[in-house]
Order: structure tokens, then sequence, then C-alpha cells
């Protein structure tokens, strides 16, 4: 796939195996290419188990790749090592899906969110760590107070909005939201996602934003990318691809996309997938997706599709697209 010299992130046929024994490889991010611009959101979806948050770890290398190449401003992130490898993480940085989890229950808020600070010598000095602690707490709809508390003591958006405050902590460019919202209650959901929004237009942030909701990733993302079994199935703009999807999956998922109107809502045709995702340590062969395809043909069986362009910025992995 070609991409455009005003990318900030390019990934050129990442992979991630992991070794499960007995000699076999799962294969949980395959191949994937594709590019985010400054300034945008990239939505990634796709069902449980497809890869959409290893390709995210991996890509900050929390993961280290199996292949591929993934630059960041034109600098290969994949080959940087020591002092090289640390200035980029404070470029990079990742909110995580679980608040509960990715916050240490021993530690105070404001060391949780200074920690990044201190790590990269941010501060100067102990008066100085805590102005910084603050102002992160206060843009993120805290109080300066919230700093000498627990993470038990706060509910589940408040943690996430402390996650949100440390990955801001180091000035990044570019955030890789890993499913940010899915552990948080659907009245919450809403504030944290518009906080987001909120930040990247402040801090002309990047965003890669994993998700399984497929209605808030249309609201927050400028294009998204759809994965199925490690590989990138279709890519498009926002509107472009939920309205006139062109991969067999896409075509399914989108199908489940609940409308508030009931009278459209009774007459919408809805897709159902048969059999389940197949394993991702002996996929099927040629088309991953063929298994479950309606329109599967002898040629799915034998031929890997290609990732093309089937329509202007519009890509997609079928040989009927």
């Amino acid at each position: 796939m070609k991409t455009n010299n005003n990318m900030l992130i390019e990934v050129d046929q990442l992979k991630k195996y992991f070794d499960v024994g007995n000699g076999k490889l799962l294969k949980a991010v395959n191949d994937l290419s594709f590019g985010i611009r400054e300034g945008e959101t990239l939505g990634m979806v796709g069902e449980s188990g497809c890869g959409k948050s290893t390709a995210g770890r991996t890509i900050l290398r929390l993961y280290e790749p199996t292949a591929g190449a993934v630059n960041f401003k034109g600098q290969n992130i994949v080959k940087a090592k020591g002092s090289a490898l640390k200035a980029l993480r404070r470029e990079m940085q990742m909110i995580f899906q679980d608040p509960y989890a990715s916050l240490n229950p021993r530690w105070k808020v404001e060391d949780l969110i200074a920690e990044p600070i201190d790590i990269h010598g941010l501060a100067n000095g102990s008066k100085d760590r805590k102005m910084q602690v603050e102002r992160l707490l206060d843009r993120v709809g805290l109080r300066s107070e919230h700093a000498s508390r627990y993470p038990h003591e706060f509910s589940g958006g408040q943690r996430q909005r402390i996650g949100i405050a440390r990955a801001l902590a180091v000035n990044p460019k570019f955030i890789v939201c890993d499913e940010p919202i899915s552990a948080l209650d659907v009245s919450i959901q809403a504030q944290v996602v518009n906080l987001l929004q909120d930040l990247q237009r402040d801090l002309g942030l990047t965003y890669l934003f994993i998700a399984h909701d497929l209605a808030m990733v249309k609201h927050i993302s400028d294009r998204v990318a759809v994965m199925y079994l490690g590989k990138m199935v279709e890519l498009a703009e926002s509107e472009e691809l939920y309205a006139n999807p062109k991969h067999p999956y896409t075509k399914a998922l989108m199908s489940a996309i609940p409308v508030p109107d009931p009278d459209v809502e009774e007459t919408k045709e809805r897709i159902v997938l048969t059999g389940d995702l197949p394993s991702p340590i002996s996929p099927p062969s040629g088309c991953h997706f063929r298994t479950r395809c309606p329109f599967a043909t002898e040629k799915c069986a034998n031929e890997v599709p290609l990732f093309r362009e089937v329509e202007p910025n519009h890509w997609a992995a079928c040989h009927y697209a």
C-alpha cells in the first residue's frame, strides 16, 4: 500500500508471531501496512482476537515485532536502540483498555502521572513536578487534590482520565488508544471520547483508536481500518466506509450497528456470519475470511487477495470487491 509524505506513522509489512510450542506460531499480526497522517484519528475495528491490540502494542514496541518496519517521522522504531528509542518513546504513548489494571494500586496519583516525567527528566525539582501533575489533572477534568489519593478511591471513568493524564505527561505526538472506553459505563464513554477529541484539537495529537464499538469509531475517526485474523481487510475514510463497505466482512460488521429509528431497524438486512473465527495458529488458505464468506469461490481458497485500491482512497483485500 502506498502512503503519503505527510504520514506521521508508516507501518510497513509488520508481523508479530507468538511461539505457542510444538513448532506452531500464532500469527497475531500478519503483513500489516498502513499510514496515519499527522493530526488524524485512524480507527481500527474487528472481532476479539483479530489482532487489533497486538498491532497497537507492536507499533509502540511494547511487543517486539517479528518482522517489518514502523517509521515515525521517517525514523524506523523497530531498529532504534538506547537513547534513540527512549527519545521516540517520549513521542509515542498508550492509553490502556482497563483503568483498573493499568494503574499501580500502591502508588498515589501524583506518582503515577509523574513517573514518565521522572524517567525523561522533565521536571526542575519537586515543586515543578507537582505543578506539572496538577496542570495535567486539570486538563483531563480532575482536581489538584486528587493527586494525593490512590487509584481505588476513583470511579472507572476517573481512573481512565488519570491514565490519559499519564499518557500526556511527556507531550507526545502520537497516542495508541487501546479500547479506552470498553471497560467504562455507557454514560461515561461519551465524556471520555469528547475529552480525547478536545485534547486532539488543543494539542495537535494523532490517534490510533482501537475499539469494538462501531458507532463510536465512526464518531471519532477520520479513517477506519478493518482487521480480520491478523490482516487488514479494508481501509477508507470513515463516512465512505460506513456508507459503502466493499469487503464482505465489513458489510457484516456494518449490518450489526443498531439504528435508532425502529422502522429502519426492522427493515434493515442483517448479515449473520456462519461458523466461528478460525484459529490464527492455522488460518485458512488463500483468503482468511473465505470459511465464513457467503461469496467464496475456489479462487478464494487458492489465492491470497491483494490489499488494493478498489476506489480512490478506498482499499480492500477481496478478489471481488
